[in-house]
């Protein structure tokens, strides 16, 4: 227990650390954003069971509503994120009402059917900037009081988003709400038979990962000054579950790891291989299903 202390508190040191270490704090909140995005998809898939292969809907439709509060409308990131937020969790109501119908491949493919469609409205919509997307989406001034410019100053906000939203995460797990949802994931007939209302567990699960998938574009949107087709096309959506798969399902660090590994290996990769990085990032893929069933978390669990 003090070692697992210990590490955490080291492992928070680095973090703060990172702005005075002269790596590009854009590159950190980028990863960041991506880690809340695969713990909230790990949220459905890894603790309740259910696959879903259009998250990049909530991702990038709450990516689009806050550009657009922020550049037609002028308002603040935290209200221009909320509204985000907020739709993506109407949009996570909608999709997983229709979705939690289903089970298995069924299930996934219709999130996959839905996100196509909500990525059709969102290059046809006058408002998204069509194929330009939308761009000049300024950081602003968080409550009044926090100037955004500066990057390290976002970063220490983005950061401690993220760590609230891992907190959260663990909460609604260990919680009587969480115990029910893996009850579902492992054995949906007997949660049944005891009583629960499973399809009520599943909207709620949800509808919470569409919001904090929401969050993740939202404040991806913010970090990097725009938003294009990209943040709501499949690929996001097989990213994500690339990151999560990674990491390791079911774990509540994995996704983190996951989405870092990613991110890192497609910043680096891009540099190395060109067009290539989908094809290596495949083969990682496919050695990790392989190799690593368990995610890099999973298994370093299996051999502590």
């Amino acid at each position: 227990m003090r070692l697992r202390t210990l590490g955490w508190i080291v492992l928070l040191a680095a973090l703060l650390a990172v702005p005075f270490t002269g790596i590009y704090p854009v590159f950190m909140m980028q990863i960041y954003c991506f880690a809340i995005f695969a713990c909230a998809f790990n949220l459905l898939l890894g603790f309740t069971g259910l696959l879903s292969f259009g998250h990049a809907a909530f991702f990038g439709v709450s990516a689009y509503v806050t550009g657009w509060l922020v550049t037609a409308h002028g308002y603040g990131p935290l209200l221009a994120t909320t509204g985000g937020v907020l739709a993506a969790m109407v949009m996570g109501l909608l999709i997983g009402g229709l979705a939690i119908r289903r089970q298995g491949i069924y299930l996934a493919m219709v999130t996959l059917a839905l996100a196509q469609l909500v990525a059709f409205v969102c290059l046809e919509a006058p408002f998204t900037g069509g194929e330009n997307g939308l761009q000049g989406i300024h950081r602003g001034t968080l409550l009044g009081l926090i100037p955004l410019q500066s990057d390290r100053v976002l970063y220490y906000v983005i950061l401690a988003i993220l760590m609230l939203v891992y907190l959260f995460i663990i909460r609604i797990v260990h919680s009587p709400f969480g115990q029910v949802l893996k009850a579902i994931r492992e054995n949906e007939q007997r949660a049944i038979s005891l009583g629960y209302a499973i399809q009520r567990y599943k909207l709620v699960a949800f509808v919470l990962s569409a919001g904090l998938s929401g969050l993740a574009g939202s404040l991806k949107a913010i970090v990097l000054g725009f938003t294009t087709l990209s943040d709501v096309a499949q690929a996001n959506s097989s990213e994500v579950i690339l990151m999560t798969l990674l990491g390791g399902t079911g774990t509540f660090l994995g996704p983190a790891i996951g989405a870092a590994t990613v991110v890192t290996l497609e910043h680096y990769l891009a540099d190395i291989t060109g067009s290539w990085v989908y094809v290596v990032m495949g083969i990682i893929f496919i050695l990790c299903v392989i190799g690593f069933r368990r995610g890099i978390v999973g298994m370093l669990k299996s051999r502590w």
